[in-house]
């Protein structure tokens, strides 16, 4: 899940299911302070990934955006739309205020374009597409595989949005070595399995699997596969419960429009209850923020990060 965005061109939205979560208008980026334009790294195989890091200490903050966003997702910044816009939508805009320019300032940041992403202005990422559906094994492993290649020594904070947050909670648990903390921006988690309604999650997966069928298989856009990915996690070894971690919670309601059984959003408040409790993390419920905190509260999340880091040096 990621927030929609709607540009004067066409709607863009990585799953038909989370379009309601929220309509933000792209606008063409500009150029940000220090944004070095990021670089490309060569995995095995002849596959590239686009990377781009900033800053200097340690630990490392590694960055993960929710389905479908690519890096620049955390060097923009919403504000509110252009005249003549439909009430209630954002512009996307490069910030030097964004979560990845200021956590910059305190230490070492990098994010990462996954395949099958695309960027602020809708351009497609020039990561190669790999097959869709995609698990959250399949994202650790390449999150693993980028950092390696591109020498990002550990240890690593790890932030995840949505999607993002079964990614970096999985690589957590299978690399608790190289785990320094956890910060979740209104994160999926496989809690969400147990929380919906039967109904309400049989429909999300059927919408996935359309989705995978569709614009998954014929333009390469990434589409998570969560019935794998819970699977993955109830496998995996238990998260020690000794790494620092912060749980950010979005408070303005939004629903993934599954279902017959009525909203959503008190499964996802609940799951995300669950998972402050799974890691042991401190809780934040008051962001004033739809499901894409990243962009509408910036300072918060990079104040979050920041706690983390603290913590994570302190140890």
């Amino acid at each position: 899940m990621r927030v929609a965005r709607r540009s004067p061109a066409r709607r863009r939205t990585a799953l038909a299911v989370v379009a309601a979560v929220a309509a933000v208008v792209c606008a063409a980026p500009a150029a940000v302070a220090g944004d070095t334009g990021g670089r490309t790294v060569s995995l095995p195989g002849g596959r590239v990934v686009h990377l781009e890091c900033r800053g200097s200490g340690s630990p490392t903050v590694v960055l993960v955006s929710g389905t479908g966003g690519a890096a620049d997702e955390w060097t923009h910044v919403a504000v509110p739309g252009a005249p003549g816009a439909p009430a209630g939508t954002l512009e996307l805009r490069p910030s030097a205020s964004a979560v990845l320019p200021r956590v910059a300032g305190y230490t070492r940041v990098c994010a990462y374009d996954r395949p099958g992403t695309t960027r602020a202005d809708d351009t497609p990422t020039t990561s190669t597409p790999v097959p869709q559906p995609t698990s959250a094994r399949d994202g650790a492993d390449d999150l693993g595989a980028v950092l390696s290649a591109a020498g990002e020594k550990g240890p690593y904070v790890l932030v995840g949005a949505s999607w993002g947050a079964m990614i970096t909670g999985l690589y957590a648990r299978t690399h608790p070595a190289e785990a320094a903390g956890l910060v979740t921006v209104d994160g999926a988690s496989p809690h969400l399995r147990d929380t919906l309604t039967p109904e309400q999650w049989a429909d999300w997966t059927r919408a996935v699997r359309a989705m995978a069928k569709g614009e998954g298989k014929e333009k390469g856009r990434e589409v998570p596969d969560y019935t794998a990915s819970v699977a993955e996690f109830r496998a995996a070894p238990p998260q020690r419960a000794s790494v620092p971690a912060v749980v950010l919670t979005s408070d303005h309601p939004w629903d993934l429009k599954v279902g017959t059984t009525g909203s959503t959003w008190p499964a996802w408040l609940a799951a995300q209850r669950r998972l402050a409790d799974e890691l042991h993390a401190r809780h934040v419920t008051r962001t004033d923020s739809g499901h894409g905190i990243a962009v509408e509260q910036p300072r918060l999340v990079a104040d979050a990060i920041r706690e983390v880091v603290d913590r994570a040096r302190a140890r």
